[in-house]
């Protein structure tokens, strides 16, 4: 047993609690397992194989031979195993065996995060192998260096954004490096889902293109957390044949995971409706007192505020106790300037930071090690990225940490929680993607064609002529694009590399800035930019408070200035949704159909809350802001009248007052579920519902992607709604509150402040439906 112990540290942070009302809803002792070593592969130099050993790895595990074996005999590879369980040495061992071999053979690694990118190029740095000329490309490079990496680097660390907007249109200054490319790394792929995942597959493909250019076909070597169908994933990803490494030689020691549910406050929030503490309140209490301990944590926190609060009130614990301790605790999330980065990742490396608060910027970044506890406050949307977590901590295989999940107040945490076999009994996710989506497709087309011409023969790489040739008549009429017989080729002036929002955050950053000292604190999503940073909104930055004085959308610049409130701030919204296109339509009976299609949906925030953190509303402030359109995909049902407001068995029996309650509570409560059925997140998904749509003639709820032209979310709530609505039913009535709480139908997201909702309502509506969408198709 470990000093750390995972049981030993439960018991610590229980201690002192109420044991008949505690929070504890169920505790898992995963098991051990042990290590299956292989030989060094025999294509492995001596060189490679010293400096490997030399780093601490005696001999490769199973996966790593396997994986190397693969990927040195040309077959492209994807490695899916737990955190901690040693992917690097799989494209490692080919990887410096072909820039160690006197060839002039180059490699590309791609990361989803700096901090990942830089901590890999450090590592290969230490094995001290003079041949490998490593060197990072990302924002944060000096132009200098970029100089250098250009005309030497034999090895490039490098994110997709920086693949994006540099290298690839700018290739024939890479050229010497395109020429010998040899392998490409693409680790954490499970990270690249959705609509960022689209965005990745079409990048990899003009990448594939501009390597063909200059007569370079590499193998390509992909490193996954556990996901289901890896191959299948990194198939889609790649646009290639890919073999699949799963089976994990890696030892993993026990590890006691335990599910927390914060008690109820004393005060009610919202409508009387019962509040439970907020998960990163509670987060900070369990970080501070397992810094006590002397434990080094991670409190992986779902949002840069929620990270920033976290880590402010483990330090405020602490500093009652001993300020020494308080300054080992720290905050952690994206957005930071770089050198901020770079020297939280430094002391969180030396170990002078016991205690952690973050997003999940460290879910995939630094190599941490000897944790011996991980929070993780909030389901962080997807198991695969859960396990990920959880896996920061025991990396050594040997220790017995401990994990806690800690569920926040929504409908699906709480279903977690009180459903452990929903954890810990179900496979991991598959992930998501759809990069024959035009509003992804169209515009890396674009790109591609502005980087090299674009036959008609190329045009099977991006979804085949059927898919691609309409788009790109579309950029033909905006005289973007000349077509010749000979294919496609880029005319303007301009290169269209700027319009595209890999990350689909909603086009580009708004800039904060103090407005009486002109220092730039950070950046911000300019999609989420009239939500969190409106004129009036609390900013929380590396533990200092602000408000906003100004935002300027047009210039990209949100001025503040520091001020510590008492009051926190919620934006009041307005949405309104429009049927573009019904792809599909099931009719059921009792004017209940299920649909599939795409939608418009028009947002703007009008207004905002100021609350005291017990809820209690101060005012209303009215905002003069821009609307946003977003034209997306949507799973829809409609319910007719006579169903809702029927009193015979088998109906809703629902006055009409009480109708667009009863389904705007069923809307929010499925929103909160429907990350069980689709690789999505709640904040990747939004919804809208309505007692008569003018566009269905009936009643209607509808869940929409959050992400233009959609990520497939939709798609995979349609195809599972039985289950989904029956979970969403199950949810909402296991829920003991009596008029509805954000453990059920309310929703930290509405805009319009959780008015109004009926829990009775919706579970009446739900039971309706139901049966009529198991009956099948009339």
């Amino acid at each position: 047993m470990s000093e750390h112990d995972g049981q030993r540290l439960l018991k610590r942070i229980l201690a002192g609690l109420d044991e008949s009302a505690g929070p504890l809803t169920h505790v898992e002792l995963t098991p051990a397992r042990p290590e299956h070593h292989a030989e060094w592969p025999s294509f492995a130099t001596r060189e490679v194989v010293d400096a490997l050993r030399d780093s601490g790895m005696p001999a490769p595990w199973t996966h790593q031979a396997q994986a190397a074996e693969l990927a040195w005999s040309g077959r492209h590879v994807v490695v899916s195993t737990g955190t901690a369980s040693g992917k690097s040495a799989c494209y490692l061992l080919p990887v410096l065996t072909a820039l160690t071999s006197g060839k002039r053979d180059t490699a590309l690694y791609l990361a989803p995060t700096k901090a990942l990118g830089a901590d890999q190029v450090r590592s290969v740095g230490e094995l001290g192998l003079s041949a490998v000329r490593a060197a990072t490309v990302d924002g944060d490079t000096p132009l200098g260096e970029r100089d250098w990496a250009a005309a030497h680097a034999n090895w490039l660390f490098t994110n997709p954004d920086m693949l994006h907007f540099s290298l690839l249109p700018r290739h024939e200054r890479w050229a010497r490096f395109f020429r010998n490319l040899r392998f490409v790394v693409i680790d954490e792929c499970h990270a690249y889902r959705g609509l960022f995942g689209s965005h990745v597959a079409l990048l990899i493909r003009r990448l594939r293109r501009i390597a063909a250019r200059y007569g370079a076909d590499p193998v390509f070597l992909l490193a996954s957390a556990t996901a289901a169908e890896p191959g299948h994933s990194a198939s889609a990803l790649t646009g290639l044949e890919v073999t699949e490494v799963t089976e994990d030689g890696s030892p993993r020691g026990a590890r006691t995971v335990a599910l927390w549910e914060p008690p109820l406050e004393s005060e009610t929030g919202e409508h009387g409706a019962p509040v439970r503490r907020q998960a990163g309140a509670e987060a900070a209490r369990v970080l501070a007192d397992l810094v006590i301990e002397g434990a080094r944590t991670l409190a992986f926190v779902r949002s840069r505020h929620g990270a920033e609060l976290t880590a402010l009130g483990a330090k405020r614990i602490l500093g009652e106790i001993d300020n020494r301790l308080a300054g080992k605790i720290a905050a952690y999330r994206g957005g930071y300037l770089a050198e901020d980065r770079r020297g939280l990742e430094s002391a969180l490396d030396s170990g002078s930071l016991l205690g952690v608060a973050t997003t999940n910027a460290l879910e995939l970044g630094i190599d941490i090690t000897g944790l011996d506890a991980v929070l993780v406050a909030g389901y962080p949307g997807t198991l695969a990225s859960f396990w990920q977590q959880a896996g920061r901590a025991g990396r050594a295989g040997e220790d017995e940490p401990l994990v806690v999940f800690i569920a926040r107040d929504d409908p699906l945490d709480t279903y977690l929680v009180h459903h452990p076999e929903a954890i810990f009994d179900r496979p991991v996710e598959s992930t998501v993607l759809d990069p024959a989506n035009p509003y992804v497709l169209g515009p890396h087309l674009a790109c591609a064609t502005a980087e090299l011409p674009l036959t008609r023969a190329g045009l099977a790489e991006f979804g085949g002529a059927e898919t691609a040739e309409p788009l790109l008549t579309e950029l033909t009429e905006q005289k973007l694009v000349r077509a010749r017989p000979h294919g496609w080729f880029w005319s303007s002036r301009d290169r269209p590399h700027g319009t595209v929002d890999l990350r689909g955050s909603g086009g580009g950053q708004i800039a904060v800035v103090e407005g009486d000292t002109g220092r730039l604190l950070g950046t911000v999503d300019a999609g989420s930019a009239p939500s969190s940073v409106h004129e009036g909104a609390v900013h929380l930055h590396q533990g200092e408070s602000f408000v906003v004085d100004s935002l300027d959308l047009d210039e990209g610049i949100a001025l503040v200035h520091a001020e510590r409130p008492d009051w926190i701030t919620t934006p009041r919204e307005v949405v309104d949704i429009r049927v573009l296109e019904t792809l599909t339509r099931q009719e059921h009976g009792d004017g209940v159909t299920s649909c599939l299609g795409s939608v418009e949906v028009t947002s703007q925030v009008i207004g905002y809350l100021r609350k005291l953190p017990s809820g209690q509303v101060l005012d209303q402030v009215p905002l003069d802001l821009p609307e946003q359109v977003l034209r997306t995909r949507a799973v829809w049902y409609t319910v007719g009248e006579d169903l809702l407001r029927n009193n015979a068995p088998g109906g809703a029996g629902l006055d009409p007052a009480r109708i667009p309650g009863a389904l705007h509570a069923a809307e929010h409560a499925a929103i909160g579920l429907l990350p069980l059925f689709a690789t999505c997140d709640r904040w990747d998904i939004g919804g809208v519902s309505t007692a008569l749509h003018a566009d269905t003639g009936e009643a209607t709820v509808f869940v929409h992607d959050g992400h233009p032209g959609g990520a497939g979310f939709a798609d995979r709530g349609f195809a599972a709604l039985v289950p989904w609505l029956a979970t969403t039913r199950k949810a909402i009535s296991a829920c003991e509150c009596p008029a509805g709480c954000p453990s059920c139908v309310q929703s930290p997201k509405c805009g319009n402040g959780n008015e109004p909702l009926d829990k009775q309502g919706a579970m009446a509506v739900l039971s309706a439906v139901l049966p009529v969408l198991r009956s099948g198709v009339t």
